[in-house]
């Protein structure tokens, strides 16, 4: 019985030696969504979240919630929308990671920034 109880324990912790390891995330972050949709709201003339972290080839939408017009503008000019009425949404895939700072071109006041990293293996 003991020798029973010994080869089932042994096997036990050889699962879990082999198993898959989980990295470690540093202190006060979170990892990012694994989603491939994120969303972020225009209203009272900011955005929200102010700060976003997706992954690769993450779609964000933005969403106009506010009772006037608003664009978002890359702050490196390689990426933005047109002027978006209460209601319009803009969407747009981030392929690289890397962190991209925008603005509201219309209020220049208005910034954010999303980070974009590779999913974890």
């Amino acid at each position: 019985m003991k020798t029973k109880l010994f080869l089932i324990l042994l096997a036990v912790i050889f699962l879990v030696a082999c198993g898959p390891k989980a990295g470690p995330t540093p202190a006060g972050t979170l990892p990012p969504a694994q989603s491939s949709e994120a969303k972020v709201s225009i209203a009272n003339f900011a955005f929200d979240p102010v700060a976003l972290t997706v992954t690769t080839g993450t779609t964000v939408t933005w969403t106009n919630n506010d009772t006037v017009a608003h664009n978002i503008a890359g702050d490196d000019g390689s990426w933005g929308s047109n002027s978006l009425a209460t209601g319009d949404t803009y969407s747009f895939t981030f392929t690289k990671s890397g962190t991209f700072s925008y603005h509201c071109g219309v209020h220049p006041s208005m910034k954010a920034t999303i980070t974009v990293v590779t999913p974890y293996p």
